[in-house]
C-alpha cells in the first residue's frame, strides 16, 4: 500500500510507485522475499528498456482489489476481498469493449444476488490518446431531458444524454429511459451502443402499506457500475475500468429520488402520505424521506435484489476498521461521504474521523471525456 508521496530505493517516480507496490501487494499475498525481490528486478529492467511495465495477473486482480480497500468515499470495503476482476486488457475495438461490458453486466447482476466485480481495459500510455474511454458514468443510468413543462428523467443526467442524443441516439421520454453505452477507443470518434432491455434488472417501487407514488411510476436500476474513474496500481493509469458493488439503500431513496436536483419524490410522498406540509417544523420532509427509503429497502427485498440498509452498511465498516486494524494498515475516508444522508448521527461513523489520505492502488477520478463537445 502505498501513500501518495513516498519514495523508496528505485529512481524515478514511475519506478518507486511500481517497486511499493510490487512489494506491498507480493508481501500481502505472503510470497518469498527472494520472489518479490526478483519480481522488483524484472519490473525495474521493464522500466529501464521500455519506459513501462505490465502487470501479470495476479498483480492485476490484487491490485484492484486493495484499490477497492482504498477508496475513501466507500462505506462497503468489508468484501474488498470478494471483488471478481474481468482482465480485458486484450480488448481493442469498440465492438469487443461493448461485448465485455455486457458480460459485466450479466455477471454482477446474477439475477438479483450482485456480485461486486471490476472490468478492466488496456492501461494509458504517456503521450497517447486513451486506449478506451467509458463515457458513462455509470453503466446503467438514465437520461434527463429538457422540456417545456421542466426536465423530464434525471437531471443529472442531462448534460450526458445532450451528446446521446447528438451521436444519434433517441430515447422514449419517460422518467425512466435507460442512457446506451458510449465508448471511445484510442482517442477516435465514440459510439453508441444500445443495452439489451434483458440485462437491465430494475426495480419497480413500492410501499409495503402506502401508496406512495401515485401515477408515477417510480423504479430503479439493481446494480450501480461505476465507470468514468479511472484504476491506478503501481503507477500504471488503466482509464476504463467500471466497478460495482451492491447499492445502500440511501443511495437511492434519500439521494437519487429525494435530493431536489434529482427527481425530487419528496413532495410527491408527503402529499400521498397525506402529511403536514405548512412548516418545516412538522418535519414532513423527514418523514417523507424515512418513508421513501422504507419503500426502497421493501422493493429491493421483495424482488431478491441485494441491498444494505445503513445502519447495517455502518456496522460492516466497523468490521472493516477492525480488520484493516489487525493488519495493520490505516483506513483513510472521507467523512461526508461515508456518513449516510438519513440519520448519520446513529452510526458509528459519525462520531469518528478519518484522514482523507489518497492511498494508492486507487480510483481516481478524471476528466469527462465529453466536456469540449462530440466533434472527432
Amino acid at each position: 500500500m502505498q501513500h501518495i508521496g513516498s519514495r523508496c530505493p528505485f529512481s524515478g517516480a514511475l519506478h518507486s510507485e511500481a517497486e511499493n507496490f510490487v512489494r506491498g501487494s507480493r508481501g500481502e499475498l505472503g510470497q518469498q522475499a527472494s520472489e518479490i525481490a526478483a519480481r522488483v528486478e524484472e519490473v525495474g529492467r521493464e522500466l529501464d528498456e521500455r519506459g513501462r511495465y505490465d502487470h501479470t495477473s495476479e498483480e492485476l486482480i490484487h491490485g484492484a482489489k486493495m484499490a477497492w480497500r482504498n477508496a475513501n468515499r466507500c462505506i462497503g470495503r468489508l468484501f474488498w476481498n470478494r471483488m471478481r476482476v474481468f482482465d480485458e486488457r486484450g480488448c481493442e475495438t469498440e465492438e469487443q469493449v461493448f461485448k465485455a461490458l455486457l458480460r459485466h453486466l450479466e455477471f454482477a447482476t446474477n439475477g438479483g444476488e450482485i456480485r461486486p466485480s471490476i472490468t478492466i481495459f488496456k492501461p494509458a500510455l504517456p503521450g497517447e490518446p486513451d486506449p478506451v474511454r467509458i463515457w458513462n458514468h455509470q453503466l446503467i443510468r438514465y437520461a434527463g431531458y429538457e422540456t417545456e413543462d421542466g426536465i423530464a428523467g434525471d437531471p443529472a443526467s442531462l448534460a450526458f444524454t445532450k451528446v446521446c442524443l447528438a451521436l444519434g441516439w433517441r430515447g422514449e421520454g419517460t422518467p425512466f429511459d435507460v442512457l446506451p453505452l458510449v465508448i471511445q477507443v484510442n482517442g477516435g470518434s465514440p459510439r453508441w451502443f444500445r443495452i439489451p432491455p434483458e440485462l437491465v434488472l430494475e426495480v419497480p417501487l413500492s410501499h409495503p402499506s402506502a401508496d406512495l407514488f401515485g401515477s408515477f411510476p417510480a423504479k430503479w436500476y439493481a446494480v450501480p457500475i461505476i465507470s468514468d474513474m479511472a484504476l491506478e496500481i503501481g503507477g500504471i493509469r488503466y482509464p476504463a475500468a467500471p466497478f460495482n458493488g451492491w447499492y445502500m439503500e440511501t443511495e437511492i431513496g434519500a439521494r437519487n429520488l429525494a435530493d431536489e436536483s434529482r427527481y425530487n419524490l419528496i413532495p410527491l410522498v408527503a402529499r400521498q402520505l397525506g402529511l403536514d406540509m405548512s412548516s418545516n417544523s412538522t418535519l414532513w420532509k423527514d418523514r417523507a424521506l424515512v418513508e421513501l427509503n422504507v419503500a426502497v429497502l421493501h422493493s429491493f427485498r421483495e424482488a431478491g435484489v441485494s441491498i444494505v440498509d445503513h445502519h447495517t452498511a455502518a456496522q460492516q465498516f466497523r468490521m472493516f476498521e477492525r480488520n484493516e486494524e489487525k493488519a495493520g494498515r490505516e483506513v483513510t475516508g472521507r467523512w461526508s461521504w461515508l456518513i449516510p444522508p438519513l440519520s448519520p448521527a446513529l452510526t458509528s461513523i459519525f462520531h469518528s474521523s478519518y484522514a482523507d489520505t489518497t492511498v494508492l492502488p486507487g480510483f481516481l477520478a478524471q476528466e469527462r471525456p465529453y466536456a469540449s463537445g462530440v466533434d472527432g
